[in-house]
């Protein structure tokens, strides 16, 4: 079996330049970049579409404009038209979740198809498609943006794909056991002659809730040494800056 390729985003008659931009910076962060316009209102390129992008240069770049909705989904086997509402067109509906995994089990080209910003899709633009995708959404206000429409498509879609979490590469493993035991018990010596532990019928059940307490977070080896470095200062004697004002 071939490689499936990412879907096309279709864009009809898209009004506003800025909301095309925003469209493109939804879909470039889950890795979509092919845009298709459909009629744009103010023709393209739109100077309004760079600026809204925030760096999505090259989906916007890519774009392609068709005087058709046909023409612009011409090389598409699966055409999937996202609408609110069935507007008379007998159709199986999908959720975006649903058409997602189609769309990466299908062979051919895919399209995911969004109308215009205040009407949506015409019903002669819903009869190409194979299917319509609705997001289950409040039934007393069904109000996505275009751009929130998109991004809403892409995330699904990114989920079969092998994007990186930003911040994983960012997380450091938690420090193994030996070191929050040592880190606890240079705690407890410092405590003991403190009276922390007073009464000393309490101290067995207070170690319990100290060490309870500092093991929920789950601390990695870098935060445990922080912490036993600021230990160690405490335990110093004041030198000869410190106490001053």
């Amino acid at each position: 079996m071939s490689e499936t390729l990412p879907p096309v985003i279709v864009l009809v008659r898209p009004q506003l330049g800025e909301n095309i931009g925003k469209a493109a910076r939804a879909m470039l962060n889950f890795g979509l970049t092919e845009m298709r316009l459909v009629s744009p209102r103010d023709g393209w390129p739109n100077p309004s579409a760079g600026p809204a992008a925030a760096g999505a240069d090259v989906v916007l770049e890519r774009a392609q404009v068709f005087t058709t909705l046909a023409d612009a989904v011409s090389d598409c086997s699966h055409v999937y038209a996202t609408t609110v509402r069935k507007r008379g067109v007998s159709k199986p509906v999908l959720t975006p979740e649903q058409a997602a995994k189609d769309i990466v089990l299908a062979q051919g080209r895919s399209a995911l198809v969004f109308g215009p910003e205040r009407s949506g899709l015409e019903t002669d633009d819903v009869a190409l498609a194979r299917a319509i995708v609705t997001a289950p959404i409040n039934a007393e206000f069904g109000s996505l943006n275009l751009a929130q429409a998109v991004i809403l498509c892409a995330y699904e879609y990114s989920k079969h794909c092998d994007l990186v979490q930003p911040t994983a590469e960012d997380l450091l493993p938690p420090a193994p056991q030996e070191e929050f035991e040592g880190m606890f018990e240079q705690l407890a010596a410092m405590l003991e002659p403190r009276g922390y532990f007073e009464p000393y019928s309490r101290a067995a059940a207070t170690r319990r809730t100290l060490r309870s307490m500092l093991t929920k977070p789950g601390w990695n080896h870098l935060e445990v040494r922080t912490l036993r470095g600021v230990l160690s200062a405490l335990a110093r004697k004041p030198g000869p800056r410190e106490g001053r004002g």
